[in-house]
């Protein structure tokens, strides 16, 4: 059933389609997507080339736009948008812990989520490409993992392209996920001394924290265990735009005197569940180090296992001394699917797909290496997310690949910077900067 309607300067029309689970196996299980198709109000009847969006993630669905703001706006000069939310996401067939029991035990379900990875994601485009273009290639804009997706694109169906914009999101061809996790912890530790720089104040209270959750047990409205390992993982805002200032507003408010003596705030407590919950996006816990995989190797908790080899994030032996507090990053750990009740019921799922050893490689390095589909990049300067050495060599080996390595935006540049992004970035695929 499609359905289109209005929206302050634009036309919305719901899409939906069914695609194979198994792209190796067409006639059998089936899933359902959804995307919402958006054009400029004022060009709905005109013949437009066709861009889709790949959001960030794993786990994610798309943006929820309301009328044209950020790069939207500057794409539907002269695009027709699709706005895909990927397998397992939005309103498209979901994978959480209410409905994956459906498939069986943990061991059916680890073999279902196998599956959605982005040369799933990719195969899932191409069949509902033609459906949507008549068969014509289509430009795709990629942030974070989506960008993952296109380089998978490029590697897999160069013909259903016209052009790859990439924002954030070029991933290692080769780097298994230990690699990738040794590379980003300095990273990260690097975001977190700048903050502290910045906001000297927070070393005091992000250590008085989490010495309260190392001496008490403290468990959110939503059921979420907060313990101190869980409070580091706020780090995850330092890759963002805004991160810093958040985290800093975030912690001048944790405590609050009651007559039990000092405890956590409501409303510190309330903001902490929004951002740690998976609860809206599980598949990025339990699929997140599966991106890497490409070979016989499992992942077998990788960052976890790669953190042991910098102590300087233990938070007991921070807090034994006078040095600050660390924070961590984009990172999975065992503990939590301890901790969160919204992974809690998946924790036999996540140990099956850290041992898994038959993963396939995702990219084609020799096919990149003759690409000619015209593809941008944004790179941006000591991405927390993304390591940037790691993507400037994949720079390297992609044919015709343009980079705009900038340190003007953190890796959230294509909603901070908008249509100035999207649109250096589409000059640079069409030989126009």
């Amino acid at each position: 059933m499609t359905a289109t309607y209005r929206q302050p300067g634009v036309v919305l029309t719901d899409r939906h389609f069914t695609v194979p689970l198994d792209h190796d196996d067409p006639a059998g299980e089936s899933i359902q997507l959804y995307a919402r198709e958006v054009v400029a109000g004022e060009k709905a009847r005109q013949d437009l080339p066709w861009l889709l969006y790949l959001q960030g993630g794993p786990g994610f669905g798309a943006n929820r736009f309301i009328g044209k703001p950020s790069w939207l706006g500057r794409a539907l000069k002269e695009y027709r948008v699709l706005l895909l939310d990927q397998r397992g996401t939005g309103h498209s067939t979901p994978a959480n812990r209410q409905t994956l029991p459906l498939r069986g035990g943990p061991a059916e379900q680890a073999d279902y989520l196998a599956h959605f990875r982005a040369d799933s994601i990719v195969r899932d485009c191409e069949a509902i490409r033609p459906q949507l273009t008549g068969g014509a290639p289509w430009t795709v804009l990629g942030q974070s993992f989506g960008g993952f997706c296109a380089v998978n694109y490029l590697s897999t169906a160069p013909e259903g392209l016209a052009a790859a914009v990439i924002t954030g999101g070029l991933p290692s061809l080769d780097a298994h996920a230990d690699e990738v996790y040794r590379a980003a912890y300095p990273r990260i530790e690097r975001k977190v001394a700048a903050h502290y720089a910045r906001y000297p104040q927070d070393v005091e209270r992000a250590r008085r924290i989490a010495d309260h959750l190392l001496h008490h047990e403290v468990t959110l409205p939503n059921g979420y265990r907060l313990t101190a390992e869980a409070f580091q993982t706020l780090g995850i805002l330092l890759g963002g735009s805004e991160g810093s200032h958040r985290l800093h507003h975030l912690l001048e408010e944790a405590f609050v005197r009651t007559p039990r003596g000092t405890e956590l705030a409501d409303a510190f407590q309330e903001d902490v569940q929004a951002l740690l919950s998976y609860a809206s996006h599980p598949l990025y816990a339990l699929v997140h180090e599966a991106c890497y995989a490409q070979d016989e190797r499992p992942t077998a908790w990788s960052a976890e296992r790669v953190r042991a080899e910098f102590p300087q994030f233990d938070a007991a032996k921070a807090l034994a001394g006078d040095g600050p507090l660390l924070f961590t990053g984009e990172s999975i750990h065992p503990w939590m699917f301890d901790v969160d009740p919204a992974l809690r019921p998946l924790r036999e799922t996540a140990e099956l797909l850290a041992a898994r050893t038959d993963w396939t490689p995702l990219y084609d390095p020799a096919r990149l290496a003759v690409n000619e589909v015209p593809v941008a990049a944004a790179v941006y300067h000591d991405d927390m997310y993304v390591d940037t050495a790691h993507s400037l060599r994949t720079a390297r080996g992609i044919r015709g690949l343009r980079t705009w390595v900038t340190d003007e935006f953190e890796h959230d540049g294509v909603r901070a910077g908008g249509p100035r992004v999207l649109d250096r970035l589409l000059a640079l695929t069409r030989d126009e900067a």
